[in-house]
C-alpha cells in the first residue's frame, strides 16, 4: 500500500538523488522493473548495470539519471526504513510509484499534490488516517496539508 505524508517527516531523505548516488546497489538497475522506469522516465535503455543509454546525454552511469528514477528505484530496493521525498519525482513517475505500491508497502513525504490519476487506487493519507480511493478524495485531503 502507498502511504502519504503531506509535509516534512521524521526520516525523510529530501534529496533521494543525492541518496541514491552513494547508496544504490548495480543489481538494482538492470532488474526488468527497472530497465522499464529508466524508459518510461528518462526514455533511455539499460546496457549494462553501469551503462545507461541516453538519448540526450549519451553514455550516462547511474548517477546522471533523473531524481524521478533514482527515488522510484529507491522506493522500489531500498528497504533502509528511510522515507523518500516524493516531491523529488514528477507527475510521469506517479504510476511507477503506485505500481511499487501494488508488491510492497511504501511511504514517502510530499510537498506538493501529485496527480495520481482518477484512479481507483487505494492510498493512505498519514496525516488523517484516510483511505482514499479516487482522485477527488486525494485532493480534499490534500489540501489541507500542502
Amino acid at each position: 500500500m502507498l502511504k502519504i505524508h503531506f509535509g516534512d517527516v521524521q526520516n525523510e531523505v529530501y534529496k533521494p538523488s543525492l541518496y541514491f548516488d552513494n547508496q544504490y546497489n548495480e543489481d538494482w538497475i538492470t532488474t526488468d522493473l527497472t530497465k522499464k522506469m529508466i524508459q518510461d522516465v528518462d526514455q533511455s535503455t539499460v546496457v549494462a548495470a553501469r551503462i545507461i543509454d541516453s538519448p540526450y546525454l549519451g553514455a550516462i552511469t547511474p548517477r546522471e539519471l533523473s531524481g524521478g528514477v533514482k527515488t522510484l528505484i529507491l522506493l522500489a530496493y531500498d528497504d533502509s526504513g528511510m522515507i523518500f521525498n516524493g516531491s523529488a519525482c514528477g507527475n510521469n513517475c506517479a504510476k511507477w510509484i503506485l505500481e511499487i505500491a501494488k508488491t510492497k508497502d511504501i511511504t514517502i513525504a510530499l510537498h506538493n499534490i501529485m496527480d495520481f490519476g482518477d484512479g481507483p487506487f487505494e492510498i493512505l493519507i498519514e496525516n488523517s488516517g484516510e483511505i482514499v480511493r479516487t482522485r477527488r478524495d486525494y485532493v480534499d485531503q490534500a489540501i489541507q496539508y500542502v
